[in-house]
């Protein structure tokens, strides 16, 4: 678990099941979430562009996590007024934050790999 900090409000205090803490945390500590930050990245993606990149997720799940990290300001939704409508996605500050995060995820299973493989087998036997 996180080490604590002395005097933090209630509602920051991750290890409370009440906290706003734990439903940001819980909100944003999923592959689908993460996924989709790794992916918009620097840049600045449409909606078909994530789906399509984004492997294995459905429209309604990409919809649903889109919108959840839009209402969690880790993501901008600009709608363009073209017929049909043009939606565009792209990191605020506090979701490139949480994506230099997400890189040090993806490099630590890059990196433990073989080793999680090899674990997995063993359990299996």
């Amino acid at each position: 678990m996180t080490q604590q900090i002395a005097g933090i409000p209630a509602d920051a205090d991750i290890s409370r099941a009440d906290s706003l803490a734990r439903e940001i945390f819980s909100d944003v500590a999923n592959k689908w979430a993460l996924l989709i930050i790794e992916t918009i990245g620097d840049g600045t993606l449409r909606f078909s562009e994530l789906r399509d990149r984004v492997e294995g997720i459905s429209h309604k799940m990409l919809t649903q996590n889109l919108r959840m990290l839009e209402r969690n300001g880790l993501v901008t939704r600009t709608v363009h007024p073209t017929v049909p409508p043009r939606v565009e996605y792209t990191l605020l500050e506090a979701g490139q934050a949480l994506r230099a995060t997400v890189d040090l995820m993806c490099e630590w299973t890059q990196y433990y790999l073989s080793d999680i493989e090899s674990a997995r087998s063993r359990y299996q036997a």
